[in-house]
């Protein structure tokens, strides 16, 4: 089972991003949750590295799903 929180870096793949506007969409999603010091989105690898210096819980940053991408452990 995945933790539900983490510290330091980690990566998701993020399903549903085909062009710059979703880049852009996901990285403003996930940049504007409590806690994260940043994000980098692959467009072409279909990931975001997020980075935290305090515990951020995986299920804010899941919130991209409701923008309509799909965020996977």
């Amino acid at each position: 089972m995945l933790s539900s929180t983490f510290i330091g870096s980690t990566t998701f793949e993020v399903e549903g991003m085909t062009c710059a506007h979703c880049q852009r969409a996901v990285t403003e999603q996930i940049a504007a949750v409590d806690s994260v010091g940043s994000v980098n989105v692959d467009l072409a690898a279909g990931t975001v590295t997020v980075t935290a210096s305090r515990p951020v819980d995986r299920a804010d940053i899941a919130a991209v799903d409701e923008a309509g991408y799909v965020l996977a452990p």
